[in-house]
């Protein structure tokens, strides 16, 4: 089977469009929400608010226009879903079902524990039935020797467990504090529910994974994720042999890369794109770090993981796409008490050529960003810029 090659810039121009990064591409109504969340297949949700929260900051950066609230709108709709992807994260409720294999392993994997606290989970169960949806606060006090527990934790955990078992889900949040309620009353009543086979799983995370990435190696599909290798690969076999997936090369990478012709034929297109993004550092086009690295030539870490000493670029380091490369990074924070967003330090990567058209668009992206997290007020930039 012939096997197309396409250089590293033809992939990073692929992989920008399809991620809704193209400068010419961005959706502009609040209507395209929805299709954003099911095109990019998650939004991961992280509890770091140094500038904003990643999902909030995700959405914002592929719509200019995105305000808070739509995202709470899509929730109440039942648009979107609350569980796990390789993290925490939001889905396309049309993605339900493939949901439902991870929580019947986390169920087996945690069935000893299950029947270990049987008293607490049905004690959760039994309040959130009567009462209806619950966080995990309104179990606070209810911590005694006749219930079998002396404080509140373990319900905090049979809240966690059923969550993740699908017993429970995620009604809404109130601040950033999961609001529980039984499954049966927070899923569209048209929902499919059917249990994908292992086969199937594989089929739509291969499927799913190009549409959202454009090219995809077999290790990225499967990142983070427990698979059967063997199965993979030959689901992986079959979508090919069908014609609904196409092997390619990339540049001197010696491991192949996964299409469509779909996606191809997008290089036929003019894809021009002088755009400027500060992206979350849990934004899907960086998150996995060694891709980026491979495709972008571009080493990023966050380094609130890294102890002070040996932080090189800042706590919450934020990277900086312009166009189709990466031209920095920049490490900020929202102030909200005084209205401020502190720009501690911002650094260009040394093969990236600065012109006074880029420095513009980026004092005005960070003006912008600034405004969004809440903060009228820019402080240290000129530091950096003139």
């Amino acid at each position: 089977m012939q096997q197309d090659s396409i250089s590293v810039q033809e992939a990073r121009e692929l992989i920008i469009s399809k991620q809704l990064l193209n400068s010419r591409n961005i959706p502009k109504s609040s209507e395209q929400l929805l299709n954003i969340i099911e095109t990019l297949g998650y939004v991961q949700i992280d509890t770091i608010s140094v500038v904003e929260r990643s999902h909030h900051h995700i959405l914002w950066s592929r719509m200019n226009k995105y305000e808070r609230p739509m995202l709470d709108k899509l929730m109440k709709n039942k648009k979107i879903f609350e569980y796990w992807s390789h993290a925490a994260a939001y889905l396309p409720i049309k993605d339900f079902r493939f949901s439902l294999i991870r929580k019947k392993r986390y169920s087996d994997k945690y069935k000893i524990w299950g029947k270990a606290n049987k008293k607490v989970i049905n004690y959760v169960l039994d309040r959130i039935k009567s009462e209806g949806a619950l966080q995990s606060k309104d179990f606070e006090g209810d911590g005694s020797k006749a219930n079998g527990w002396w404080n509140w934790k373990p319900a905090k955990d049979a809240l966690d467990f059923l969550f993740h078992k699908g017993d429970l889900m995620v009604k809404e949040r109130i601040g950033f504090q999961k609001v529980y309620d039984l499954t049966s009353r927070v899923l569209p009543v048209n929902t499919d529910t059917q249990f994908p086979s292992e086969s199937e799983f594989y089929e739509h995370l291969i499927l799913t994974s190009i549409d959202s990435n454009a090219i995809v190696s077999e290790k990225e599909i499967t990142y983070q994720r427990k698979f059967n290798s063997k199965l993979f690969k030959s689901v992986l076999y079959k979508l090919e042999e069908n014609n609904l997936i196409k092997k390619i090369s990339l540049g001197k990478n010696k491991f192949p890369y996964f299409t469509n012709d779909s996606i191809l034929g997008k290089l036929n297109l003019k894809m021009k794109n002088n755009g400027i993004h500060i992206l979350s550092p849990f934004d899907n086009i960086v998150i996995n770090r060694k891709r980026l690295k491979e495709i972008f030539d571009f080493e990023y870490t966050i380094e609130c993981y890294v102890p002070e000493p040996k932080r090189i670029y800042g706590y919450y380091c934020l990277p900086v796409l312009s166009g189709n490369k990466f031209a920095g990074r920049l490490d900020a924070k929202s102030d909200r008490s005084s209205d401020t967003f502190i720009v501690k330090n911002l650094h260009f990567e040394e093969n990236f050529g600065r012109t006074g058209s880029f420095d513009e668009k980026l004092k005005l992206n960070i003006y912008n960003y600034a405004k969004f997290t809440g903060c009228s007020d820019v402080a240290g930039l000129n530091k950096f810029m003139k």
